[in-house]
Formats: C-alpha cells, structure tokens, sequence
C-alpha cells in the first residue's frame, strides 16, 4: 500500500505547475479580451508562462519516455510531477531559457532531466528518449500555428495575434535548436547510440560546450542570418509572417515603449 501510494504521489501534477498553467489562461484572456491596462505585461506574463508550460512539457517528454523504456527511477525523482524545480538543472532547463527569451527573443533548448541510460536497452529507445522534448517543441509549434494556416484568425484581437505568433517562433527555434546533432544537445542524443564506442568517447568531452558553440555560431552575423531565414521560412509555410513574429517581439518587450508601427498593423 505504502508503495504504490509513493508511486502515485510520485506522479501527481505539482501545484507549482498548475499554477503556471493558471497564469497562462488568465493572461491569455487577459491579452484576447485587452482587459489589462498595460497589454505588452499581459503579452509578456502569457508568453512566458506558456513558454515555462512548454519548458516543463519538454522535459516531462523525456522523462515519460524513458520510464517506458525502463528507467523507473525518473518517477521518485520528481520528474513526473511538470515541478520546473524538480529538474536536475532547474537554472539551465528553465532560467536561462526565459532570460534568453527576454533578452534576444530565441527558444534556448533546456538541459534534460537526468535518465540513468544503463537501464535501458536497445538503441531505438535511447533515440526515442533523446528525440521526445524536441518533439514536444514541434507539437506545441503545430498548436501554436494552427489558428494561422486554418485561417482560423478573423475577429481575433491583434495582440493575441502576435503574441501567439512570437510563441510559435520560441517553439520553432527550440525544435530546430534541439534537433542539432551537436554534442550536449537532444539531436546528438537521437544519433549517438548508432556510434562505434571510439567515436562516443572522442566526442563526449565536448558535451558541456555543445550549446555554448551553437550560440558562438549565431553570433555570427551571417551564421545568425541564414538561421532566422530558415526560421522565417518555416513559419511563413504556417501562415505566419515576419510582421506578426516582430510585432509579438516589440509588444513582448514591453519595457521598450509602444511601437507605433505594431499599433497600427491590422
């Protein structure tokens, strides 16, 4: 009894993400209905609760995915609960990627729970498990985007509109972010079981620096160019144009002071 109660709680929704939850939908209303007297506050607490929720879904992904697969400690360590705080690396896995957000508008891949590999056989599922968080990235994207390429649009307030649009852009660089096949990150994780033994060791010592080159790389002015141009594409495929994702921006950052070409835009 005592242990199957443990495995229950060890799997209940935490408070703490229901909470986030809470201010996503009310900030969400808040932005549709425009009943906040600042909009870009209610445009920046709805993107960014919404993009902690995603945050928290990413690493439930892996988690959920390797308890399948047989890694059944995932569960006592608090994995299966979405508690943001339960994360090995609650700073990389959340912090950073809200700061970068703030700061530079981009969707910064998380660092993934802890999934004790050894417990596990087969390549196919170590891929699965590597693949899951970016999928789920891919997965909120597609339900970001689905309003524009159903033309599901007319009559929706504008700061809705662009804000649900800077979120599908989040989403959209996380995936392709995380899909990288760079050491450190999801994508390399999806191809390393396939790897001879010598190719893994070589590699694993530049695990920690995986991410710090790829934002080395996109300081780059043309590496950095060519990406958002992938971006752009991507997302005008979805309905979504590059006024929309930049208007979400400036109405994100709403310490900067209205933008008046974004206040005009339809």
């Amino acid at each position: 009894m005592t242990t199957a109660t443990s495995r229950h709680s060890e799997r209940r929704i935490s408070p703490v993400f229901v909470g986030i939850l809470a201010v996503t939908a009310v900030t969400g209303w808040a932005t549709w209905t425009g009943f906040a007297e600042q909009p870009g506050v209610a445009v920046f607490l709805f993107v960014t609760a919404a993009w902690i929720v995603s945050l928290c879904l990413h690493e439930y992904a892996h988690a959920r995915t390797a308890l399948h697969s047989g890694d059944i400690s995932v569960g006592a360590k608090g994995y299966l609960t979405l508690n943001p705080l339960k994360y090995t690396h609650a700073l990389l896995s959340i912090v950073l990627p809200v700061i970068f957000v703030i700061m530079g508008g981009i969707g910064l891949p998380g660092g993934a729970v802890f999934i004790e590999r050894g417990r596990i056989r087969g390549r196919w599922k170590h891929s699965l498990i590597s693949a899951a968080g970016p999928l789920t990235n891919v997965l909120f994207a597609v339900v970001c985007t689905a309003p524009f390429w159903l033309d599901a649009l007319d009559g929706v307030p504008s700061d809705f509109r662009f804000a649900l649009a800077f979120l599908a852009l989040l989403q959209v660089t996380a995936a392709l972010l995380n899909f990288l096949p760079v050491p450190g990150l999801d994508g390399y994780g999806v191809i390393e079981p396939w790897l001879s033994y010598n190719v893994r060791r070589q590699v694993e010592p530049f695990a920690p620096f995986g991410l710090l080159f790829v934002f080395a790389l996109l300081w780059l002015p043309a590496v950095n160019g060519v990406f958002f141009d992938v971006i752009d594409a991507i997302l005008k495929s979805l309905g979504i144009s590059d006024v929309e994702t930049y208007c979400g921006q400036e109405l994100y950052r709403f310490w900067q002071g209205s933008n008046e070409f974004c206040s005009a835009a339809p």
